[in-house]
């Protein structure tokens, strides 16, 4: 027996406490988990499942992705599919209002999550299998290139045919043509997306019209886009093709349509799987409306090596579409006239996986032996009856002049590399606007053309109303040689050519690049043809075989429009309210001067009748 005395120093309240413990009484912030299945839980995932299905067709109705493993786009919609059936369930099961039943749908809610966390796995390694480090080679046998010779090729490219306007300067005049008419002005816009093909051996821009608002697409698209502008990018004339009086009917699908017309979505209903890219418009040689939409293919990994694997053909009018394969295209003389399948993004893209990945990866990070990539900038070309796109080639680290230049043909992706060093297109640009900088005028993006054996840089100039006011040669391997024609010097589109040639034939002689046998002449265009417009362009004189007599017309000028035709800025100035007199600014520099509300005096043939009159002087009284 121990002789110790026990303790009798007891203090209640711990005895009380001792006692709850061991009998595990709950503490007032402890919980009790309790977990209800909801009645009817069968019917209610019905309901749930339901609501996913018609929420998830309304999603899939306004963004259309393509059902395809290798589109991202397809499982962001998976994704929002699961969540749209955990809110659902979430809902029809009470969760907000009974806890127990919240308990619930979160045990439930496991299913779904796994399902998303297996699409992030299935994404991540379809990822990871395609990515550049470990895949360099494929990715720089995308695009097979070519060497190629300058002389050769670029022969049969004439001075007088190669374009003289770019996308920018060509809406401009689309714009202001569109401003002539009435009926079409205040209804439609002309896109920003035109396309340039070659058409009946001419290289033109065609762009589609867009409605001016959503009140202006409610008020006409039962009959759908009634025309579509077509730009001469040689003439620089503009004509606007009337599909209702050409084809019957109006260009009923297209881009800036809504609901089942829009494009995309309806192409989309017709072929659910396919990757597709921005449609192009584009016209066959009878001028008929067609939809061209490469459809790509993922072919490295799942999401890497972005080619294209044939094309879907539209019919702009009616919406009925075929597609072919892209070794159809490239084979299939029928389907000649189709110009642009490659995008310029994606051929210059895959250009810089060649010119970067060719040595492996690392090689590309640290080494970087041989490595290269496109300049900054793109242009268009003529060749072969093809669309082909140029650009520079330079070096990773950006050197201020490029080593070579690519040619890419937009419908067969044949790629040419010359190796042909000078200037950067930018550098050359620079070098056309220091010849100019008096006059404050602006260069398109240069192409190249053989003058004399020559590379040769070609750009139009343009001022603050982005309209051609001359041309500029600038010669590739020595910018400081530059020839320049100008349209307020010259007096017309075919002098100022001219005078840009001779000047840069000169220039050539004298800094020794040419012999003195070089003649200027093998390059000059004829100054003597007529210079009018094309069909549907803003009436010009009529024909006359004597000189029409000569009579005034005085009163307040309501509007004034301008355009350029051949080169030539022409001033439109309506008199109180009635018919538009027009004439060239070069051959009445006062009206530049004029504004809306001035009182003139027009000099015009005093026969001519109509809505548009030619004007000979103007005077403002």
């Amino acid at each position: 027996m121990s002789d110790k005395m026990p303790n009798m120093d007891y203090d209640a309240d711990e005895v009380i406490e001792n006692f709850k413990s061991k009998l595990k009484w709950p503490k007032k912030d402890d919980t009790v988990e309790v977990v209800v299945t909801p009645p009817n839980i069968g019917m209610k995932i019905l309901l749930s499942i339901a609501i996913t299905i018609v929420a998830g067709a309304v999603v899939y109705y306004a963004f259309f992705p393509a059902l395809n493993l290798k589109a991202t786009d397809f499982y962001m919609y998976l994704f929002s599919l699961l969540a749209i059936f955990m809110v659902a369930f979430y809902t029809v099961c009470g969760a907000r209002k009974k806890i127990e039943r919240k308990e619930y749908v979160k045990r439930k809610s496991v299913v779904p999550i796994i399902i998303a966390a297996v699409l992030l796995l299935v994404m991540l390694v379809g990822w990871l299998v395609g990515a550049s480090l470990f895949r360099a080679r494929d990715y720089a046998e995308l695009m097979s290139v070519e060497t190629s010779d300058f002389s050769e090729d670029f022969e049969s490219i004439n001075y007088d045919e190669v374009p003289r306007l770019d996308s920018v300067t060509a809406k401009v005049l689309a714009d202001q043509q569109l401003g002539y008419l009435d009926e079409y002005m205040s209804q439609y816009v002309v896109t920003q997306n035109s396309t340039q093909i070659n058409y009946n051996g001419t290289p033109v821009r065609v762009a589609y019209l867009e409605y001016a608002d959503f009140f202006r697409w409610l008020n006409n698209t039962k009959d759908g886009l009634p025309a579509y502008m077509l730009i001469d990018l040689v003439s620089q004339k503009v004509q606007v093709v009337n599909c209702i009086d050409q084809f019957g009917e109006g260009i009923k699908y297209s881009p800036t349509e809504l609901f089942n017309e829009k494009l995309l979505r309806h192409l989309r209903f017709q072929y659910p799987t396919a990757l597709m890219d921005t449609p192009n418009f584009e016209i066959d040689d009878n001028a008929h409306p067609y939809w061209i939409t490469p459809v790509l293919d993922k072919t490295i990994g799942l999401f890497g090596g972005t080619d294209v694997k044939g094309v879907i053909i539209t019919d702009a009018l009616n919406g009925e579409s075929d597609y072919y394969s892209i070794d159809t295209v490239r084979s299939d003389s029928s389907l000649n006239w189709i110009d642009v399948v490659y995008s310029e993004h994606l051929v210059v893209q895959q250009y810089n996986y060649h010119g970067r990945l060719s040595h492996g990866f690392w090689n590309s990070v640290f080494f970087q032996k041989d490595v290269n990539v496109t300049s900054n900038g793109s242009g268009n070309i003529a060749l072969d009856d093809d669309v082909w796109v140029y650009t520079g080639v330079t070096s990773s680290e950006s050197d201020a002049s490029n080593f070579g230049f690519i040619l890419v043909n937009q419908r067969t992706k044949e790629t040419r590399y010359y190796k042909n060093g000078g200037a950067m297109e930018s550098s050359a640009q620079q070098s056309a606007r220091d010849a100019v900088q008096n006059y404050g005028y602006n260069a398109i993006f240069p192409i190249l053309l053989d003058i004399e054996g020559q590379p040769t840089y070609f750009m139009s100039l343009y001022g603050d109303s982005y309209t051609v006011k001359g041309y500029a040669l600038v010669n590739l391997e020595d910018k400081t040689i530059v020839g320049t024609g100008l349209l307020d010097v010259a007096k017309s589109d075919a002098k100022a050519l001219n005078a840009a040639v001779e000047n840069y034939i000169d220039a050539l002689k004298d800094k020794g690049k040419v012999d003195e046998s070089a003649n200027a002449e093998d390059y000059k265009v004829d100054e003597t043809e007529a210079e009018t417009p094309a069909a549907d362009e803003t009436p010009a004189p009529a024909a006359e075989t004597t000189q029409p007599e000569q009579g005034t017309v005085t009163g307040v000028i309501t509007d004034i429009k301008t355009s350029v035709n051949d080169g030539n800025t022409v001033y439109y100035l309506q008199l109180d309210g009635g018919t538009y007199y027009y004439l060239k600014v070069t051959d009445a520099m006062e009206v530049l001067l004029l504004n809306v509300g001035d009182t003139v005096t027009v000099t015009a043939d005093a026969a001519a009748t109509g809505s548009f009159v030619p004007a000979t002087g103007i005077s403002q009284s």
